[in-house]
């Protein structure tokens, strides 16, 4: 019979005490390697998010010591109590609108035909596929330059349009020097660089959609028009609404593309908001505006976040 003795020692189960000074030591290391992270996290953006907050209810003009209290007056302003400043920023959120309505309607339009086209092709459908993807992989500051030597009074466009007989198309000042052509083609600019990942975001769907459910449709009549419409269409309705948000969320707060080919020219006609608090807190000179630029900021924050919480209200109420 055996006895405590003969036991082997190595199998007996670690003691508790060790057990937990293990653990101890395990959550350490791992904080170790966590806390630089946090530390910088705390510094550039829970510091930096407490501040802008704090700065939009003040006046300050970068240079003096201390701020000006103002409570909620640079919401008023903005909004529409400040003669020269708020009609400026109306102007410009009508445009933010226009442009927050157009991009995504023609991802949309655009993105899901090449999709089903894209998932029609049996030969060369990763070529077409990168080939599509360009824009999106190419899309920068470098690009935007490029586009804006496009659409120059000299440009390539201009010198297409005059060739093909289409003069009267041509812009003697430039797509981007015509006030009634600027803003439009910075639209179109924008939809260029989203409509990839709109394709792709619908090619996914397309793919995922079970074959067994097309047979069915087409077993029933429905031929190929009616099948995207009435089936493939709502399959892929919350993918619609994800590339709708993506492109309204860029358009609401993205400027870049603004600044670099038309800097809100010619004469503020692209002006949008997120352009015009760039140029109330960097462009202003000596007077106080960094408050309302970052006023304008945090009310650009509050509209994103009304349209997630729609975009999610409405994927809830369909699923």
């Amino acid at each position: 019979m055996a006895t405590p003795e003969n036991l082997d020692t190595t199998a007996r189960p670690r003691r508790p005490a060790t057990l937990r000074s293990q653990r101890v030591k395990e959550a350490l290391t791992g904080y170790g390697f966590v806390l630089p992270a946090v530390a910088l996290f705390a510094l550039m953006g829970v510091y930096t998010i407490i501040y802008g907050l704090l700065l939009s209810f003040a006046r300050w003009n970068g240079f003096t010591p201390h701020w000006t209290w103002v409570g909620v007056g640079n919401y008023l302003d903005l909004l529409y109590r400040d003669p020269v400043i708020a009609p400026v920023v109306q102007s410009a959120a009508l445009r933010t609108v226009v442009v927050m309505v157009a991009v995504p309607a023609l991802a949309v339009a655009i993105g899901f035909p090449l999709a089903v086209l894209l998932n029609s092709i049996t030969r060369l459908r990763g070529f077409f596929r990168t080939v599509f993807f360009l824009p999106y992989v190419t899309a920068g500051i470098a690009v935007f330059y490029a586009w804006t030597y496009v659409l120059q009074p000299d440009g390539s466009l201009n010198y297409v349009l005059r060739h093909l007989g289409l003069g009267t198309l041509a812009q003697p000042q430039g797509f981007l020097g015509n006030p009634s052509t600027a803003l439009p083609t910075l639209i179109v600019v924008m939809a260029w660089s989203a409509i990839p990942v709109a394709m792709l975001l619908y090619l996914t769907g397309l793919q995922s959609i079970d074959s067994s459910v097309l047979d069915a449709a087409r077993t029933d009549g429905a031929g190929t028009l009616r099948t995207m419409t009435a089936v493939v269409w709502p399959l892929l309705r919350p993918i619609t609404a994800a590339v709708v948000m993506l492109n309204m969320r860029d358009a609401l707060q993205g400027f870049q593309i603004f600044l670099v080919m038309t800097n809100g020219g010619p004469g503020g006609h692209t002006t949008v908001l997120g352009l015009e608090s760039y140029n109330l807190a960097f462009f202003s000179g000596l007077r106080p505006t960094l408050g309302l630029a970052s006023a304008l900021g945090w009310l650009l924050f509050v509209v994103a976040l009304i349209l997630a919480a729609i975009n999610v209200r409405v994927l809830r109420s369909r699923t």
